[in-house]
């Protein structure tokens, strides 16, 4: 009679594991003498671990970028808030500061630009559901699935028209020196100043590709989630209710 030993020697040489395949033996050591159960085999499948990992990567990074996007938020409405305030009471003290006006135009730019990154994210974003009320739960899901891959797509878009826009390759070749590239290539971003604050205005017009990097990973998290490829991530410090959604 073999041993018990000798039993498992011999199921694990009958083991093979691969990266997407499991196999787990169970050996009955508590059974009768005079019989029981043979060894119990259970299979199954592992989820690849790149791809599991570069999926939960995309998550985590929207998550963050989202709870960063909260943060600046509310530090633009204080922002904004006080130059109105400071606004208003300079003028009727018959002081006013000439650069608030531009500031608080600014401030805005930058709050609408993030904030509709972030609206991505919470599915806040606008949509026309006349056609896609009337189709089925499956091809509603479908059709979910292309809107936000459209987002996605339009986001990789904008970030390659801001590459080409602002033209980092070629700032780096003219050494950094915003003249000699607008004189080699017409693009005079880099020469301008605000009116008021006198401030470069590519430093302004950051949040153009900011917010495309941004909209992009949010619209990678909300198609993984459409897909099911992962499950829905519970978004913190946003008290939203069901309405509240509409797309």
């Amino acid at each position: 009679m073999p041993s018990k030993s000798a039993s498992c020697r011999r199921n694990d040489r009958n083991l093979r594991l691969t990266p997407k395949m499991y196999k787990l033996y169970i050996l009955p050591w508590h059974g009768n003498s005079d019989g029981g159960l043979g060894p119990l085999m259970i299979e199954g499948t592992m989820p690849d671990t790149g791809a599991l990992s570069a999926r939960r990567i995309v998550i985590r990074a929207s998550s963050a970028l989202l709870a960063f996007e909260r943060l600046a938020l509310m530090g633009l409405m204080y922002l904004l808030t006080a130059l109105i305030l400071v606004n208003v009471v300079t003028r009727y003290s018959h002081f006013p500061i000439y650069w608030i006006d531009e500031s608080a135009v600014y401030c805005v730019v930058w709050l609408t630009f993030i904030g509709a990154s972030a609206m991505t994210r919470l599915r806040l974003d606008f949509a026309v559901t006349m056609l896609t009320e009337r189709l089925s739960p499956q091809h509603q899901k479908i059709a979910k699935v292309i809107s936000t891959g459209l987002v996605v797509v339009f986001g990789v878009a904008l970030i390659v028209t801001c590459v080409l826009w602002m033209d980092p390759i070629g700032l780096a070749r003219a050494g950094f020196d915003g003249r000699k590239l607008a004189a080699e290539t017409f693009n005079f971003l880099y020469t301008e100043h605000t009116q008021t604050l006198n401030w470069p205005t590519w430093v302004l017009y950051l949040t153009l590709p900011i917010f495309a990097v941004s909209m992009t990973i949010h619209g990678l998290a909300n198609l993984l989630e459409d897909l099911e490829l992962v499950p829905r991530t519970p978004l913190r410090g946003f008290q939203l209710s069901e309405l509240d959604g509409v797309n």
